[in-house]
């Protein structure tokens, strides 16, 4: 990812990810391809910076995301 590449929601701050706020948990973690609680969980050992997050769940994912996601989704 350039840094051109932005992956920040439109109207806030390009590189930080809000927890509180539902609608930006929201959008992060669609954009990040995550379930919310393993975005809070990546914000938590990562800080809110999106690049760090970002960088924190791609060196977590041992298996695919889609088995993650399941797996947090209790399916």
């Amino acid at each position: 990812m350039s840094a051109d590449d932005t992956i920040a929601p439109s109207g806030t701050d390009p590189d930080r990810i809000d927890l509180n706020s539902d609608a930006s948990v929201t959008e992060w973690s669609k954009k990040l391809d995550v379930s919310e609680a393993q975005l809070k969980e990546a914000v938590g050992v990562a800080g809110d910076r999106a690049t760090d997050v970002e960088m924190h769940l791609k060196g977590s994912r041992a298996t695919t995301n889609d088995d993650r996601v399941d797996e947090v989704n209790g399916q």
